[in-house]
């Protein structure tokens, strides 16, 4: 899509840290379809871009509905957005992606964590209008830190288990998983820990499980460590890519396109084949097996444990 610029027609406090924002086309014209789990790509006014998921009514198409908590050890885009007065201010939204799309199953079981239910919400009303089998577990340190409860109690009543894990035990997610028929899908978003172990859990268990990673909540420097000699194969261009440049730089100034997104390891748009050698994936996108069998990786955060890479680029 070209750059759309929308302008921020309302701000709301939805939670302790968290407030939601809605942009709004400010001609009032139809703003393009989206499906829940799909998110937005804002150029905010100090030129920083960040990654928000929609979490309002894809059937709305007058308004973008987005939710953003205050990250304290972040990069500056939360503090940007709680900090400044943006009402009545136009943003440039640049992209409209989906890497986390709501796919056909038999029951499906959505796991949140903390601001990961941004995502899950529109999942749980597509499901509830479309009568399927589901059921919901949203996890928060104090309830008032909870955004969406309301919205996700009126979809699912009960259904729906909010857990508070600053007075009750943290859900037994292994049992839940395990309970759950062999077409049944797991959606789950939220810290790094909880999707690792949920991830965890779905492996063993043999149950499908999509996830979604709003931010890394551990991460080693994705430029360091030795050079790194790239052979693309498919281009016969052979690039190096020194200890300060990530491997995408290095393919993109070796003249060789390549889709991304995030850039942090998170959304999987950059995920490339490799031929040959032995990848350092620092991405939180791959399963362990994935990882193992070194097929793939994500070269705008990951390197090369050896000093080569052969990729089909």
């Amino acid at each position: 899509m070209t750059s759309l610029p929308l302008r921020v027609t309302r701000v709301t406090w939805e939670a302790e840290g968290v407030v939601g924002m809605r942009l709004s086309a400010p001609d009032g014209r139809p703003l393009p379809p989206w499906e829940p789990g799909a998110h937005i790509e804002v150029r905010l006014p100090s030129g920083l871009t960040r990654q928000y998921s929609l979490c309002g009514d894809p059937q709305d198409r007058r308004h973008y509905e987005i939710a953003v908590r205050l990250e304290a050890s972040g990069r500056g885009g939360s503090a940007e957005i709680h900090g400044t007065a943006l009402i009545g201010r136009e943003l440039v939204v640049t992209q409209i992606r989906n890497h986390f799309p709501l796919e056909t199953a038999d029951e499906y079981l959505l796991i949140a964590g903390g601001i990961g239910i941004t995502p899950l919400v529109p999942m749980a009303r597509a499901l509830a209008a479309r009568g399927a089998e589901w059921a919901a577990v949203y996890c928060g340190c104090g309830a008032d830190t909870m955004p969406f409860r309301q919205e996700l109690a009126t979809a699912g009543g009960e259904r729906v288990r909010f857990v508070d894990t600053a007075t009750e035990p943290r859900p037994d997610l292994k049992a839940l998983i395990g309970a759950l028929g062999p077409g049944a899908v797991v959606y789950c978003c939220g810290p790094a820990g909880l999707l690792d172990s949920v991830t965890e859990i779905c492996e063993a268990a043999g149950a499908r499980c999509e996830t979604e990673h709003f931010g890394l909540a551990t991460r080693r420097a994705s430029v360091a460590g030795e050079e790194v000699e790239l052979d693309l194969r498919r281009s016969g261009t052979t690039v190096v890519a020194s200890p300060g440049t990530t491997l995408l730089q290095a393919i993109r100034q070796a003249g060789v396109e390549i889709e991304s997104d995030c850039e942090e390891g998170y959304c999987g748009t950059c995920e490339t084949r490799v031929l040959d050698g032995d990848p350092d994936h620092r991405d939180v996108v791959l399963s362990k097996a994935e990882r193992a069998s070194g097929r793939t990786f994500m070269p705008c955060v990951s390197r090369a444990c050896g000093r080569k890479l052969v990729l089909d680029l």
